[in-house]
């Protein structure tokens, strides 16, 4: 079932990054556990009333570039960008979100985007779409929120002043927005496998594309990022049904231009959200960079399951100990993957291409996989009586018994004495006992841990 989408627009330090925050439920610039995945999220999950939603935060655009000021506030490169930022929005979200800032009052830039919202507007069924829902953020005081009333010039609606930094007026306005989400319709049956092909740009995904399809169906440039959108191209393997799903490249978040590159991170997420398999390409001649790493992390992140194509291995002078010496180097890089198979192939001369769709669907088949009940406590105790849990405090993790609870991913519920007392590196020793005998090849494995009473 697709969620709402909704955007916040507006120009810099309105408090549009606050207000993502606080709908998100947490700072979301954050470092996570897991290497390679720390990074500023665009896409974050909401809730209120019931209703699970998508934010987009647009982000500022930062006026001051060291000294020189050639995005100065009014300036023609500063209202263009702007106009890009909100343009895309509207392309993208149910709902637009325009913060304006109650203490500045209105200013030019903000008559600019309220124009711009408007006239980018359709009609349908008699209503404008996407409809706007008008914010006036930093309204800290009864004051301000008298005068909130100013921004009625700008012709997009009633304003709903808030304080982003302390909730105030936060729940009201999240009641108007859910009323304002389109009618939920049930998405149909797809049985299909759904395979994303993810990686930064120009690594050659779109030319895997035409030769897993036999055909030029995406436009293949080697300008980078010539795919903006995640396309769907529909296959039969045998009698498998399969979907591919064509993402557009993820750059640096420093390399990534206002408006549509930064959109087309988030629907490259959207995407590996969407898939069961993720192929990450790899291009072989610049070798595997830090961006790889952050993809790879957001397919960890997202319990996707994930194979690695090595693409251009034919352009790479190779001899005996080149294939090993690669893949000891993104084994180093993919330390926190070391379950995902790496396939070395060429989408321009087809070498081993015939390999990547039967290895996605042996990944998807290992995804789906059950291990009993029996034999998954014997796993369990094995590895208990070879290595026992190191103890904290005093006391020590104890493993009572455990099950799988689900699969796609693979799901085991562990019934513990105090999950508190479980270290990273002892999960991590469980997940490998686990995999040496079920290896679940290319799939994350997660382990839930639950407490209960220790036994009289």
């Amino acid at each position: 079932m697709r969620k709402a989408v909704i955007a916040l627009v507006g120009r810099p330090n309105v408090g549009k990054s606050t207000l993502f925050n606080r709908l998100v439920g947490e700072p979301m610039a954050i470092v996570d556990d897991i290497p390679g995945t720390t990074r500023d999220r665009l896409l974050g999950q909401s809730e209120w009333a019931g209703v699970v939603f998508d934010v987009i935060d647009t982000g500022g655009i930062d006026p001051s570039t060291g000294g020189k000021d050639p995005l100065s506030i009014g300036s023609a490169e500063y209202i263009k960008q702007i106009r890009v930022q909100a343009e895309v929005a509207i392309q993208e979200a149910d709902v637009v979100l325009f913060i304006v800032d109650a203490v500045s009052g209105v200013t030019p830039a903000d008559h600019e985007v309220g124009e711009l919202l408007r006239r980018k507007q359709k009609v349908v069924d008699g209503e404008a779409k996407p409809p706007v829902l008008l914010v006036v953020n930093k309204a800290d005081s009864a004051a301000l929120r008298t005068n909130a009333a100013q921004f009625y010039e700008l012709g997009v609606g009633d304003p709903h002043p808030i304080s982003a930094i302390h909730g105030t007026g936060t729940g009201d306005m999240l009641d108007v927005l859910i009323a304002m989400f389109p009618p939920v319709e049930e998405e149909e049956e797809d049985s299909s496998v759904k395979i994303a092909l993810v990686g930064k740009p120009n690594v050659g995904k779109s030319s895997l594309l035409n030769r897993l399809l036999g055909e030029e169906r995406a436009i293949v440039s080697p300008i980078a990022g010539t795919t903006r959108d995640a396309t769907d191209t529909h296959l039969q393997y045998g009698d498998i049904p399969i979907t591919l799903i064509d993402t557009a490249g993820i750059r640096r978040r420093g390399r990534i231009l206002p408006g549509v590159e930064r959109y087309s991170v988030i629907r490259s997420m959207r995407a590996i959200e969407r898939a069961d398999v993720a192929l990450l390409l790899i291009d072989a001649e610049t070798g595997i960079t830090a961006q790889d790493t952050h993809i790879a992390g957001f397919i960890l992140e997202a319990w996707k399951s994930a194979v690695v194509l090595v693409n251009k291995w034919d352009a790479i002078e190779k001899d005996t100990y080149t294939i090993n010496q690669y893949t000891e180097k993104i084994r180093r890089e993919l330390n926190f993957m070391d379950y995902v198979p790496i396939l070395f192939i060429s989408a321009l001369s087809g070498q081993r291409v015939d390999q990547v769709l039967p290895l996605a669907l042996q990944v998807q088949e290992e995804r789906l996989a059950r291990i009993t009940t029996s034999s998954f406590n014997q796993i369990l105790q094995d590895a208990q009586d070879t290595h026992a849990a190191t103890s904290k405090s005093g006391r020590s993790l104890r493993i009572y018994y455990g099950n799988q609870v689900r699969s796609d991913p693979p799901t085991f519920m562990l019934h513990v004495n105090d999950p508190k007392l479980a270290h990273f590196s002892y999960l991590r020793f469980i997940e490998n006992a686990i995999r040496k005998r079920y290896p679940f090849l290319g799939t994350p494995i997660r382990l839930v841990l639950k407490p209960r009473r220790e036994p009289r």
